[in-house]
């Protein structure tokens, strides 16, 4: 081991204790209390500027097999893999007024996906779609969602437009009624909600934020009225206007260029540096489209998600940002394994070896910042200290040149964020910066209570909600449902687990669902419903092996994947998942379908 360390160009220890020093500057005990809910005289943040005004149409009150609760790439791929499972009878519900979940929010300027498109659009195959370039813009994904809506025939009953009241189970009938803004009180043999868990934007809870006289709004309903231009960019109605963009997330990092080029002035707000790697975008070579073979796709997307996962394949076929660490990790477990060295594959010196690819990688994000920004002062700031995986790695070949402009000002909070706002800007370490719009690129709800974040309530048998089933932390069956509320299910975050490829995570959770649908119809069954036993079973699984990674999110700065700080309470993206990983979640839950005993379930 010393040997390894005497061979590195680093000191561990050095960057351990810098990495915990940036993760206690930002650590604040009010955690995710510190945004504030877009509702009351926030509502306009959540306005829709995509459709035309008065829109209506007349209630409905009819009978469908399944109601889909999200028109997103989740509610989408659940619809298709329950078309494939033989339900014909399937309503969508979408607030939007088109498909594409977060796609259709988010036309922001250079709102592009950051996982390769090949394996991120799905159900490629099955519409025979190959897209255009490595990494799609936000136009081709909208239309691509547009393209499943098509070919499953979603569109036909589909309601837009529309936001649930609630969803209350009919005991007597064995049905689901689904209340409405829209004076709807139609009902569903199934209900599959899958509205997304980065679907509600937040603000932050800033003294002021209410007093301000400019203009502002929310990067996922961008007013194009205001800046002009679209979101390939020619922001033209800017050019006389001082511009404030709070937050240096993902979003930011793919707006900030075209800020920067069209703004009189911009001001970019920092709590946290991102970090951000090369995009290395390119259009899609066709000689490699005509080597695809049936399956490629799953192929791929499964190569991507063992790789990101922490374990070696003998090929990376995306070759990406997000499986270097990985790639070099088992390039040297290789090396070691061939020079006889079998200790190459413990668990912690694994993990150790990780750590080292980590830091690795880091650093060369943080000599590209050196290598990119002219100013000392500002690349010092834009370098991100932590692991690579406490925040969502950023790809994009603009942000950081975007520094080098002269009418581009980093106000970088020291990990405190912005003081204040007043009537003409905002104030930080007693400087106010005067600007004529605020941008708030601050992300969405994560660890919110459910139904805050969906909007609405569930109620169940004997008319128990699940806010209330749900009051001490949820309680599931693989994520797909709770006890005491049949027929229903659960796509996304709620028990099981995460992938950076999040359709991928998404389409393995619709086959869970679309198996469990079609046994039931298969066994004769009216009503699916998860035992309390099995409930508890897998309660104490995610408690069990939680655990896992607990000290590495404990040890990350605050963000929304560890609850802005406080890992283990409930509030962060990855709490309460299945801590071995995605990949053996994957299996568990194959392995669980091909016993076919669908343990855990009670059918009647």
């Amino acid at each position: 081991m010393n040997a390894v360390l005497d061979s590195l160009d680093f000191d561990p220890d050095a960057l351990r204790a810098r990495y915990r020093a940036e993760r206690d500057r930002r650590l604040r005990a009010d955690g995710n209390d510190q945004y504030v809910e877009v509702a009351a005289d926030f509502a306009r943040y959540i306005d829709d500027p995509y459709v035309d005004p008065g829109f209506t149409r007349s209630p409905l009150t009819d009978s469908v097999d399944v109601v889909v609760v999200g028109g997103g790439f989740g509610g989408l791929i659940a619809a298709a893999r329950l078309r494939e499972a033989g339900v014909q009878d399937i309503r969508i519900i979408e607030k939007g007024g088109d498909f594409g979940g977060t796609w259709y929010w988010n036309r922001y300027p250079g709102a592009q996906c950051d996982i390769e498109a090949y394996i991120y659009l799905p159900l490629l195959e099955e519409t025979n779609f190959v897209p255009k370039e490595k990494y799609s813009y936000a136009k081709e994904i909208r239309e691509h969602a547009a393209r499943i809506g098509e070919h499953y025939d979603l569109y036909s009953k589909a309601c837009f437009q529309t936001e649930i009241r609630e969803i209350r189970w009919l005991e007597d009938e064995n049905r689901w009624l689904i209340t409405t803004n829209r004076d709807d009180a139609m009902k569903a043999r199934y209900v599959v909600m899958s509205s997304g868990p980065l679907n509600r934007p937040k603000l932050p809870g800033l003294p002021g934020i209410a007093e301000f006289k400019g203009h502002s709004f929310h990067t996922s309903r961008w007013d194009y009225a205001y800046t002009g231009g679209s979101s390939e960019g020619g922001l033209t109605n800017l050019a006389d206007k001082r511009v404030a963009i709070i937050g240096t997330g993902a979003t930011a990092i793919q707006c900030v260029p075209h800020l920067g080029q069209h703004a009189k002035h911009l001001y970019v707000f920092q709590r946290t540096p991102s970090s951000v790697d090369l995009r290395g975008n390119r259009p899609t070579d066709p000689e490699w489209v005509k080597t695809l073979t049936p399956g490629w796709q799953k192929r791929r997307m499964r190569n991507f998600n063992t790789l990101v996962s922490g374990l070696p394949q003998d090929e990376d076929l995306v070759q990406d940002g997000w499986t270097d660490i990985i790639r070099n990790l088992g390039a040297g477990v290789a090396a070691r394994l061939a020079a006889g060295d079998a200790s190459a594959l413990d668990p912690h010196e694994l993990a150790r070896q990780m750590e080292l690819s980590d830091f690795r990688k880091m650093n060369q994000i943080r000599a590209r910042v050196d290598e990119t920004v002219t100013d000392a002062a500002t690349a010092e700031a834009l370098k991100p200290w932590y692991r690579q995986f406490c925040k969502r790695p950023t790809f994009n070949d603009d942000y950081l040149p975007t520094f080098n402009r002269p009418n581009v000002t980093l106000v970088d909070t020291l990990g405190r964020g912005v003081d204040r706002v007043t009537e003409k800007g905002l104030v930080f370490d007693g400087v106010e910066y005067e600007v004529d719009c605020i941008i708030f690129a601050t992300g969405f709800e994560v660890g919110t209570a459910y139904t805050r974040r969906a909007g609405f309530e569930i109620v169940g048998k004997g008319g128990r909600k699940l806010s209330d089933h749900w009051r001490d932390g949820m309680r599931t069956l693989h994520g797909l449902s709770a006890a005491g509320f049949p027929n229903c299910f659960h796509l996304g975050i709620t028990q099981n687990t995460l992938t950076p490829n999040f359709p991928h995570m998404l389409d393995e959770q619709a086959t869970h669902v679309a198996h469990v649908v079609r046994e039931t119809d298969l066994r004769q069954a009216q009503v699916v419903e998860v035992t309390a036993e099995g409930e508890a079973g897998w309660l104490q699984t995610i408690r069990d092996t939680a655990l896992n990674n607990l000290a590495f999110r404990q040890d990350c700065t605050p963000g929304y994947y560890n609850g802005e700080g406080h890992a283990g309470e409930g509030k962060g993206l990855f709490d309460n998942l299945y801590g071995p990983g995605s990949d053996a979640f994957f299996a568990l839950a194959r392995k669980w379908r091909d016993e076919g005993e669908l343990k855990g379930l009670e059918l009647r």
